[in-house]
C-alpha cells in the first residue's frame, strides 16, 4: 500500500537532512582540528619562516621572493587570507600580470593543504603522494607559465587589481564567530548540493552527464562512475564538495585506483568558479588560471595514468592509494534515490 504523498515527502526530507549531517560530521572531524591548529600556527608566525623558506622557490617561477610569504599563508590557511598578505604587500613589491597569473595558479592549485590532504587521506588517497602532486604540480605549472611569459614577452603589463579586503580583526572572539559561520555555511552548501544531485538523478541528468564525460574519463584510464564526484570537486572545490566526495569513495562501489585518479584531477584544477572568479579580483589571466590549469591538469592526469600503468599494481596500491571493500547492498542503498 502506496503511503500518501504528504508522508512521502516528509521522509524523503528527513532522510535528505539525516544524509547532510553524515556528510557534514565527516567533514567537520577534519576541518576542526586543523582549523585550530592552524590559527596556532598563525598566532605564533610560523608562517611568517615557512613564506621565508619558500622564497627561493618564488624566484624559480619568476615571481619576486616576497610572495612567497603570500604562497604559503595560501597552502596553510586559504585563498582569502592569503589575497590581505597579498594586498598588505603590493606597495613594496610591485607585480606585472604575469607574475600575478603565476602566483594566483600556484595558490590554485595548491592551498588549504592541512584540509584538503586530509580530505583526500579520507577518500582513500595517502598524504605523501596527494602533497607532492599538488606542490609539485603547482611549482611544474608555474615554472612552465614563467617560460611562457619570458619566450612570449607578454604579461608585462600592470594588474588590474579589483579586490581589496580589508584587515582581518585578531580578536579570538571574532575569529571563533567567523568559523562558526564558516561552518554553517558549508553545512547548507552540503545540503542544497545533495538536494540538487538527488533532484538530477530523478531527472537522469547524472546519466546523461556520465555519458558526456565518458570519453574523456576512459582517456584519463577511469571509470564513469567517478563522473559525479569528480564534476563537484572541480566546480566546488574539495573543501566544499569533501563530505561528498569522501562518501561517494567510501561508499565501495568506485575502483580505489579510479578515486586516487580522480582525486588527482580534482586536486589539480578545483574550485573552477568561486576560487577563479577570486583570483581574476586578485588581477591575474583568465587564460594562466583557468584554461592553461584545466589543460594542465588533463595532461598532467594523462601523464600519471600512463607512468602507473609501466608499475607493479601491487607497488601502486601500496604506495599511493588505500583499497575500499565493498560496503554491504542495504547500507549502499540508503544513500540512492529511488524513482
Amino acid at each position: 500500500m502506496n503511503k500518501p504523498l504528504s508522508q512521502r515527502i516528509s521522509a524523503a526530507v528527513i532522510d535528505l537532512f539525516r544524509e547532510a549531517c553524515q556528510v557534514s560530521w565527516i567533514l567537520f572531524k577534519i576541518m576542526i582540528p586543523v582549523i585550530i591548529v592552524v590559527k596556532l600556527l598563525t598566532v605564533s608566525g610560523a608562517i611568517h619562516y615557512v613564506g621565508l623558506a619558500l622564497s627561493p622557490l618564488m624566484n624559480l617561477v619568476g615571481v619576486p621572493g616576497e610572495m612567497g610569504l603570500v604562497w604559503a599563508t595560501t597552502m596553510l590557511v586559504n585563498l582569502y587570507g592569503a589575497l590581505v598578505v597579498f594586498v598588505a604587500l603590493l606597495p613594496d613589491t610591485p607585480v606585472t600580470v604575469g607574475q600575478v597569473t603565476i602566483l594566483a595558479s600556484m595558490m590554485l592549485i595548491a592551498h588549504a593543504l592541512p584540509v584538503e590532504l586530509g580530505i583526500t587521506r579520507k577518500a582513500g588517497s595517502y598524504l605523501l603522494p596527494m602533497g607532492l602532486i599538488r606542490c609539485g604540480g603547482a611549482l611544474l605549472y608555474g615554472c612552465l607559465l614563467n617560460l611562457y611569459f619570458r619566450v612570449t614577452g607578454t604579461g608585462q603589463g600592470v594588474p588590474n587589481i579589483l579586490l581589496t579586503p580589508a584587515a582581518e580583526d585578531p580578536s579570538l572572539g571574532v575569529w571563533v564567530q567567523s568559523e562558526l559561520l564558516n561552518l554553517g555555511s558549508i553545512f547548507l552548501i552540503l545540503l542544497a548540493l545533495l538536494t540538487l544531485i538527488r533532484l538530477l538523478r530523478w531527472l537522469k541528468v547524472t546519466d546523461w552527464l556520465e555519458r558526456i564525460l565518458s570519453p574523456v574519463l576512459t582517456c584519463l584510464g577511469m571509470s564513469p562512475l567517478v563522473a559525479e564526484m569528480t564534476v563537484v570537486g572541480m566546480t566546488l572545490g574539495l573543501s566544499f564538495g569533501g563530505g561528498i566526495i569522501i562518501h561517494r569513495a567510501n561508499e565501495g562501489r568506485i575502483p580505489a585506483r579510479d578515486v586516487f585518479l580522480s582525486l588527482v584531477l580534482m586536486s589539480l584544477c578545483h574550485g573552477l568558479i568561486e576560487d577563479t572568479l577570486l583570483m581574476l579580483a586578485m588581477g591575474g589571466h583568465v587564460a594562466g588560471i583557468l584554461l592553461g590549469r584545466l589543460l594542465f591538469g588533463l595532461v598532467f592526469t594523462y601523464a600519471l595514468v600512463r607512468l602507473l600503468a609501466l608499475l607493479a599494481p601491487a607497488n601502486v596500491e601500496r604506495y599511493l592509494y588505500q583499497t575500499r571493500e565493498p560496503k554491504e547492498t542495504e547500507k549502499s542503498e540508503r544513500f540512492m534515490v529511488s524513482p
